[in-house]
């Protein structure tokens, strides 16, 4: 009898052994983010409800008919050649609320993994907002999924949450393949009024928005809503392997996508992210793009500055190691003029810069400094050309960043340096077209980025 209560002690030793040894040694997801958007605060969401920096501070919050050097367009520029004469689909499309309906929206990976999770923001509503159901699949064309990859999202288990105002939620993870450089369906349903959404609104994908749940239909109905915008979709992450991690572009809107044409990742982040991709020793690296058309670097306007916005649209994604900072052509077209109610100097800009490279450098981040491009606006002055110069002369010589990415010297016109080249012009002068952006991407040195 002893001998069995024995025998029998020593196999459930042996199969606790097991079990601790399984724990211990399961790998972790490792969680990087393949895309992600920022949400400005835009006048739409600061005047409908009163939240944001103007509103915390008391000052004015921007009028939707200000004039801003980098507005979010009517259409996003970018039509055959992308040579910025239009693409055609017509208004950003941004209800003031949602009730009953379903929204699609179209991401284009960078990096690929077996697992998936999406996170989603009410970052600047004054409402929480409810999500119904919510749904990700492979996108095949247009609105329709890849038949047998829909996959359902839930939170916490249950098929829906509500989110309050101000905060990030992520869904639970399930398992499904994304393929590098492909595009995902996200489908989300509100089923009552959200009040003024959260968004982005120069997604350069296009999205439909249609009445009931249809979040698992293969595809939109025609007559579904076009538009360009994300609606509280903040990122999607995938379950990565461990040498993959993601850089983060900081930028405004010509790192957001406007010049380029709509639904063809020709974007330099996007291009970068295809640039990585067919480079074996780089393939693992996730190409994130923070652009908010109209930012600046110092100031809040047409969204928090980049010092105020660094800590969400950095820091909070998975798996960053490295941020290229490509901001500061609103900061000298709006402030940098000799008679500016509100100037701006080169040291500003420089001081600005160090900040967040001394922030990246506190999280163990990297940094890298791309130069401003060229901006021959009408608000283009001889002052504002010393301070661009200046700045761009300090990037590259300064050894402040980590490394440096010379969109400057990429994009400008030789016989002209106050101008971008005639074939990489938007047509505005200050966007840059598909070959543009190409050349931009083409531009870095990838080797930096595995140092």
């Amino acid at each position: 009898m002893r001998t069995r209560f024995k025998i029998t002690l020593l196999a459930i030793t042996a199969l606790q052994s097991v079990a601790l040894a399984q724990t211990k040694t399961a790998p972790a997801d490792h969680w990087v983010s393949t895309w992600a958007t920022a949400e400005p605060l835009t006048s739409t969401t600061t005047l409908a409800t009163g939240r944001g920096p103007a509103a915390a501070s008391g000052a004015q919050a921007p009028q939707p008919q200000q004039a801003r050097v980098q507005p979010p367009p009517a259409a996003p520029a970018g039509a055959s050649g992308g040579r910025g004469r239009g693409s055609g689909i017509g208004p950003a499309n941004i209800p003031t609320s949602f009730n009953d309906q379903t929204v699609r929206m179209v991401v284009h990976s960078s990096i690929g993994g077996h697992r998936v999770r999406v996170q989603f923001s009410n970052a600047f509503s004054g409402s929480e907002v409810t999500i119904g159901a919510a749904h990700i699949a492979v996108r095949a064309k247009e609105s329709a999924i890849a038949p047998g990859t829909d996959r359902v999202l839930t939170f916490d288990g249950k098929p829906s949450c509500t989110i309050r105002p101000g905060v990030l939620m992520f869904s639970d993870p399930v398992d499904m393949d994304v393929a590098p450089l492909s595009d995902l369906a996200v489908s989300i349903y509100l089923p009552k009024d959200t009040g003024p959404p959260t968004n982005h609104q120069l997604g350069m994908h296009t999205a439909w928005f249609s009445k009931g749940d249809l979040t698992a239909q293969q595809s939109m109905p025609e007559s579904a809503t076009p538009t360009r915008v994300y609606f509280w979709l903040s990122s999607v992450d995938v379950a990565a392997s461990p040498a993959a991690f993601a850089i983060v572009a900081l930028g405004d809107s010509i790192t957001d996508g406007q010049g380029t044409t709509l639904d063809a990742n020709l974007n330099w982040t996007a291009r970068l992210a295809a640039r990585l991709g067919a480079n074996k020793a780089t393939s693992d690296i996730a190409v994130l793009n923070q652009g908010v058309a109209g930012g600046q670097v110092l100031r809040d306007q047409a969204g928090v500055s980049a010092l105020a916005r660094f800590d969400r649209d950095v820091l909070s994604r998975p798996g960053v190691k490295w941020m290229v900072v490509f901001e500061g052509i609103n900061d000298l077209n709006l402030h940098g003029q000799t008679d500016s109610r509100d100037p701006l100097t080169s040291d500003d800009m420089i001081a600005a810069y160090r900040q967040l490279i001394d922030r990246a450098h506190t999280y163990g981040i990297k940094v890298m400094g791309a130069t401003i491009t060229p901006a021959e606006t009408r608000l283009g002055s001889d002052n504002v050309e010393s301070i661009r110069n200046t700045v761009n002369q300090w990037t590259r010589t300064s050894h402040a960043f980590d490394a440096v990415v010379d969109f400057d010297a990429a994009v400008r016109d030789p016989s002209h340096v106050r101008g971008l080249r005639p074939d990489f012009d938007s047509g505005d002068h200050i966007h840059i077209s598909d070959a543009g952006n190409q050349a931009m991407a083409d531009s870095f040195d990838l080797k930096a980025f595995r140092k």
